[in-house]
């Protein structure tokens, strides 16, 4: 079965940077547009940005221009640059892999971002 491996969460001071990594195994990466989700205690999961296996990006408006999502499909992993952290990004991450044709969905464990002083 496909698995996606989150990695980098953990707790950073307000104005602080965090690099997440997903790294998928058992599929064709490259066949496969990639997203990062969040989810705060008592909200709903919500979309933080994509990318399509063309590397254009989508990014929710409230993380334009602090956040960048990248690939390396050479090593199948989807990161997630996060600058200028606030308290307001505290959240479970999730990174999600979609494949372009068939719509296989897939997601990791998610990795946990404490923004806190």
């Amino acid at each position: 079965q496909v698995v996606l491996v989150e990695s980098g969460g953990g707790l950073v001071q307000p104005g602080g940077s965090l690099r997440l990594s997903c790294t998928a195994s058992r599929i064709m990466f490259s066949f496969y547009n990639m997203g990062w989700y969040r989810q705060a205690p008592g909200k709903q999961r919500e979309l933080v940005a994509t990318i399509t296996i063309y590397g254009s990006t989508n990014y929710a408006d409230s993380v334009k221009s602090r956040f960048t999502i990248s690939r390396d499909n050479a090593k199948s992993t989807a990161y997630l640059q996060m600058n200028s952290l606030k308290p307001e990004d505290t959240a479970v991450y999730y990174c999600n892999a979609i494949h372009i044709t068939t719509k296989a969905d897939y997601w990791g464990q998610g990795t946990q971002v404490t923004v806190s002083s």
